[in-house]
């Protein structure tokens, strides 16, 4: 009847339903809908191939939205620096970033892990009022802390 990738979304439904997690649930509602109307074939390795890449376009339009919308210039630039706290700030943003880069690559060569991550995430938000941050910076942690994991095994063996 439903073929197990359909039972394995509907379940990732239900997950997002019970973690309010809107992201999730529009992801699971779009690829229903692709299988729906059985446009696997076209569309799906479109998506696999640029996904990654369009949405992180997307989120950086998003960001750079208040600099062209001229809420944020110079001079706010200028004077945030004043702060430590914006010093802070900077090399979390060098970090998440540095970070999420190997996140990329680690969902490019095992995107079985991406179900992992959302499991995570999902849990995080159900049992511990998490935000969903998405996979990518998940993806990215979890492989510097794999890169971490197999450095220390390689001490003891």
């Amino acid at each position: 009847m439903f073929s197990s990738s359909t039972i394995f979304l509907l379940i990732l439904l239900a997950l997002g339903f019970i973690a309010k997690n809107q992201a999730i649930l529009i992801a699971v509602y779009i690829l229903l809908g692709i299988k729906l109307f059985k446009l696997e074939d076209r569309v799906f390795p479109f998506l696999e191939a640029k996904g990654m890449f369009i949405g992180v376009v997307i989120i950086t339009v998003a960001v750079l939205v208040p600099i062209a919308a001229g809420e944020i210039g110079f001079a706010d630039l200028a004077s945030s620096f004043k702060s430590y706290y914006a010093w802070i700030a900077v090399l979390a943003g060098i970090f998440v970033a540095y970070v999420a880069k190997d996140g990329l690559t680690l969902l490019a060569n095992e995107p079985h892990l991406t179900t992992a991550l959302i499991l995570g995430t999902i849990l995080a938000v159900v049992f511990f009022q998490g935000i969903a941050v998405g996979p990518l910076i998940g993806a990215g942690i979890a492989y510097l802390a794999m890169r971490v994991v197999d450095s220390m095994v390689g001490l003891f063996s």
